[in-house]
């Protein structure tokens, strides 16, 4: 519900990224946050506003053109370059902005996703300071505050917004179009490369399925209903698969290449050098590969942690499901037993199932979730 209100309140224009924050957040954690978001990221316009049907406060937050090229260049975002400048895909630098394609346009140069990207990239990288703390929360030096605030339940959701100028486009050119391409460019451009990327593959999939199965329904039309007949059709179709599945992956490869060129992501950095992700703690040290700072936890503690935790509840969960499933399976045989029971209650061993089920799954989400969290330490 707040999700939607949210995003009807303001012109999508005026604000990239929402933060939310619980009904009964009380105005020095609003303002605590604040003073820390606008003094840590200058770049950034913040708006703070109140919902009267939801009760809830939430930052609309977004930023001018000029701070969000400053973004561009210090996350090494790749944008295509002018033809006459060699063309091609490079990572943003202020200093050669002249070189990039639609450089002039402040509406057109940054797509939404872009947009949001810059500006959920500085939110999660804003880092406290030696001995911050607020109320109960205790900050390590240099640990990212938003993601320790959402964490703990103090930030409610942070999302980006949607753009409903170009949701209803891709509405009528891609969800409710029959028998046309994809409209990759468009995709890519609003939901970003990986999505993109995985309706690509999608699409491309769907289209090489037409093979193996045009070829399977010939080859069963034509296959005699001796077993002789069928074993061979078999063992054609077998063959056939093989050299498709071969033929499907190769030529996926190169596809794949050119979107990924087309893209901007083909020689992108490794996993290894990038960035951790907000939430990882340890100890300050100075890495051995990229000679830069970094927090450091030492491998005999994750190994620990699995060896001492980590393994014996997910043998306890499991011994939980086993139990419950044996229980369940000896209700149904007992109720089954008894012919005088009316037929509906012949459903409940199956019904209690159900239920102990969905209740496992929700509780081992939130074990999973905790075990992860710790696993960062």
């Amino acid at each position: 519900m707040s999700h939607k209100a949210w995003m009807k309140t303001v012109p999508t224009e005026n604000c990239d990224v929402l933060m939310t924050f619980p009904d009964s957040t009380d105005d020095h954690t609003l303002l605590w946050l604040l003073n820390h978001i606008r003094l840590g990221i200058p770049e950034l316009i913040v708006q703070v506003r109140h919902h009267k049907h939801t009760r809830v406060y939430a930052f609309f937050v977004t930023a001018t053109y000029e701070s969000l090229l400053r973004g561009a260049d210090e996350l090494g975002l790749r944008k295509p370059v002018k033809a006459e400048f060699g063309g091609g895909m490079r990572s943003f630098s202020c200093e050669e902005d002249y070189i990039y394609q639609n450089i002039e346009n402040e509406l057109y140069f940054f797509t939404s996703q872009e947009r949001q990207n810059i500006i959920r990239y500085w939110l999660e990288n804003l880092r406290a300071k030696q001995g911050e703390s607020l109320h109960n929360i205790h900050f390590l030096e240099g640990q990212p505050i938003i993601p320790e605030l959402a964490a703990r339940g103090v930030i409610q959701q942070l999302f980006p917004l949607h753009e409903q100028r170009i949701l209803k486009r891709l509405m009528k050119s891609w969800v409710q179009a029959i028998c046309e391409a994809q409209p990759l460019d468009d995709i890519c451009d609003y939901f970003g490369v990986k999505i993109a990327m995985y309706f690509a593959w999608l699409g491309f999939y769907t289209s090489a399925m037409v093979y193996p199965a045009v070829f399977g329904s010939i080859l069963y039309t034509f296959t005699e209903s001796d077993q002789t007949s069928q074993d061979i059709c078999c063992v054609v179709f077998a063959i056939f698969n093989v050299i498709w599945s071969t033929l499907f992956l190769e030529e996926w490869k190169r596809r794949g290449a050119e979107f990924a060129y087309k893209w901007g992501t083909l020689d992108t950095p490794a996993e290894s050098i990038e960035e951790p992700r907000p939430q990882f703690r340890g100890i300050k040290r100075i890495s051995p590969v990229t000679s830069a700072e970094e927090f450091y936890s030492p491998p005999w503690k994750r190994l620990l942690f699995q060896c001492l935790v980590s393994l014996p509840i997910c043998l306890a969960c499991l011994s939980i499901v086993f139990l419950l499933m044996l229980g369940c399976f000896q209700l149904q045989e007992f109720v089954l037993s008894i012919h005088e029971l009316p037929r509906i209650i012949r459903f409940l061993p199956k019904i209690v199932l159900a239920v102990i089920v969905t209740a496992c799954d929700e509780a081992y989400k939130k074990i999973a979730y905790w075990l992860n969290d710790m696993g960062v330490w």
